[in-house]
């Protein structure tokens, strides 16, 4: 997985970026967890989706926010943020002009990034959201949710409420054109320490039925 620097809105981004396997192959962008809270492009679920989308042939970019890593910049309470995603996705199309389908997936503050990342770029055809923080932040921006993904939530999360994903989930399923599907883990909390397996046995078996059905 090549170490990259891209530009971002305030300086330099540092990311990995595995090439596709073919000419047109899909793109895929992985958002990591809250910058203040420890994360980075190499949290262990963003590293698991990141691979999980590499398998499958995608041309696939994990990168750090601003201020993380050798990210220039100081976190901006997700502003920022939402600008480096759209930048990092700019430098993946670069790549891929011809990329025929663009994922995005994320965790915690990744994936509340991640979903207002497919409200402003069309493309964005799928999602994977794992445990979106629905008690911290407002996710009323998805009005519609304009694409079809999967949202997984632990249920001993000690960070993110069930409920509030739940609701969330109960929101978005009203809508008609996309579908929703949402699984929950028992006994997994924020970090899924114990539960990676199962949350990708989740994760893996959506990505294969999604790639079968949308050709």
């Amino acid at each position: 997985m090549p170490e990259v620097i891209f530009p971002g809105p305030e300086g330099r981004l540092e990311g990995r970026y595995q090439p596709g396997n073919k000419p047109r192959s899909p793109v895929a962008i992985l958002l990591h967890p809250h910058p203040q809270g420890g994360g980075t492009m190499n949290n262990a679920i963003v590293q698991a989706m990141y691979q999980s989308f590499v398998k499958r042939g995608f041309a696939t970019l994990r990168f750090n926010f601003r201020g993380v890593g050798r990210s220039q910049g100081m976190f901006d309470q997700g502003i920022g943020e939402l600008s480096d995603a759209a930048s990092a996705l700019d430098w993946l199309q670069q790549f891929n002009p011809e990329a025929p389908v663009t994922w995005v997936g994320g965790f915690s503050f990744g994936a509340w990034i991640g979903m207002q990342l497919l409200m402003r770029r069309p493309e964005i055809k799928g999602f994977i959201s794992v445990a979106p923080p629905a008690n911290m932040y407002d996710f009323g921006f998805l009005a519609p949710c304009p694409s079809s993904g999967l949202i997984v939530q632990g249920l001993a999360d000690e960070v993110v409420a069930h409920g509030a994903v739940q609701k969330l989930v109960d929101k978005l399923k009203t809508q008609k054109h996309i579908t929703i599907t949402y699984e929950t883990i028992p006994g997994a909390n924020h970090f899924f320490a114990n539960e990676m397996t199962e949350l990708m046995s989740v994760i893996d078996p959506y990505l294969d039925m999604r790639l079968a059905t949308d050709r």
